[in-house]
């Protein structure tokens, strides 16, 4: 198993029950493929660097967790789609 951060931009346009609900999703999306959650670091309410669907601020969150390789692939595949999600990365941080 590797560790892996995934960075999340949530819309900041729904209340907080739904943004609530879209960070559970994606709990349940990575322990899916068999990852373990770690730490879920929740920044807050960020301006973008640019306007990205007519919105210029997003709620940003920060999870560590770790995953087989094959994991972070099939996850952004299903990020993709997510509705309320408007940017996601994961990154392998340096040792």
């Amino acid at each position: 198993m590797k560790k892996y951060e995934l960075c999340v931009v949530v819309s900041a346009k729904i209340e907080d029950e739904e943004r609530a609900a879209t960070l559970d999703k994606v709990k349940a999306l990575i322990e899916r493929f068999g990852g373990q959650v770690a730490n879920i670091d929740d920044c807050g309410k960020k301006r973008l660097a640019y306007e990205i669907q007519k919105m210029k601020e997003g709620f940003y969150y920060f999870i560590q967790f770790e995953a087989e390789t094959s994991a972070p692939a099939e996850i952004e595949s299903r990020m993709r789609i997510m509705d309320n999600v408007l940017r996601y990365l994961i990154v392998k941080p340096e040792a």
